[in-house]
């Protein structure tokens, strides 16, 4: 009765993930992962995990793995036994930051044949790489504060990626103050850093409002070495859109 149960996921070993609350991406981090046993002698095949953030589409939610890993070598674990495993976690530095309506969280799972797989969930606070930290820093310098962020389904527009963030400022002082409603950027993964889409969204009537007359786009490369110069970059792009 014991390994029913068990097959069905009741009394069945469980997985618990220990690691930081709050990554850099780009970084690396160890992470220890804590197995205990159920109520019978489990079989398990590996140990996998899966970073993983939500995106919108047109019509609902939708959930991607950004990462993958996983532990490959297999074990018995048994009634009660405590067993703890170190790994190290890759974050890709083109995973989203957490902020506004985005969430990113890690997966941990127990490959166990013939069972429910016993899962764990840990939610992460991601910060930005330097290469976006430097964005974040001049768009400040310019007046701009980041209201909200959310990743966006874009299979339509790049067959490679399922979605994209975009991130909102809006002028709160500085040269940009009144002439815009507000800026949305998408951090496009380029290489080792970013094509930044920008639509500089001018503050206009009801009429340009409703033709979309007041929105212009444009496209700023952001790669290593670029930190120094984007602060003019950003604001020339901004201006020649107004």
């Amino acid at each position: 009765m014991k390994r029913i149960l068990s097959s069905l996921g009741i009394g069945s070993a469980t997985v618990d993930t220990v690691l930081p609350t709050t990554l850099t991406a780009g970084e690396s981090v160890d992470a220890r992962v804590d197995v205990t046993g159920g109520n019978d002698t489990q079989e398990v095949d590996g140990i996998y995990f899966a970073l993983a953030t939500r995106y919108e589409t047109d019509e609902s939610r939708g959930a991607a793995k950004i990462e993958t890993y996983d532990l490959a070598d297999s074990f018995t674990i048994e009634p009660d036994e405590e067993r703890s495993f170190t790994v190290t976690i890759d974050v890709p530095y083109h995973t989203p930051v957490t902020h506004g309506r985005t969430n990113v969280w890690l997966d941990t799972g127990l490959d166990i044949d013939w069972a429910v797989d016993p899962d764990d969930r840990d939610p992460i606070e991601i910060e930005p790489d330097p290469l976006r930290e430097s964005l974040f820093d001049a768009l400040e310098s310019l007046g701009f504060t980041l209201r909200t962020a959310k990743c966006e389904a874009t299979e339509s527009l790049f067959a490679n990626r399922r979605f994209v963030q975009e991130l909102e400022f809006v002028p709160r002082s500085g040269p940009f103050a009144g002439d815009l409603d507000e800026l949305e950027v998408v951090t496009l993964p380029e290489g080792d850093g970013f094509d930044l889409l920008l639509e500089v969204d001018r503050s206009g009537g009801l009429l340009a409002e409703h033709f979309d007359a007041d929105e212009r786009y444009d496209r700023v490369s952001l790669q290593p070495g670029d930190e120094a110069d984007l602060e003019r970059r950003l604001r020339a792009a901004i201006e020649r859109n107004l």
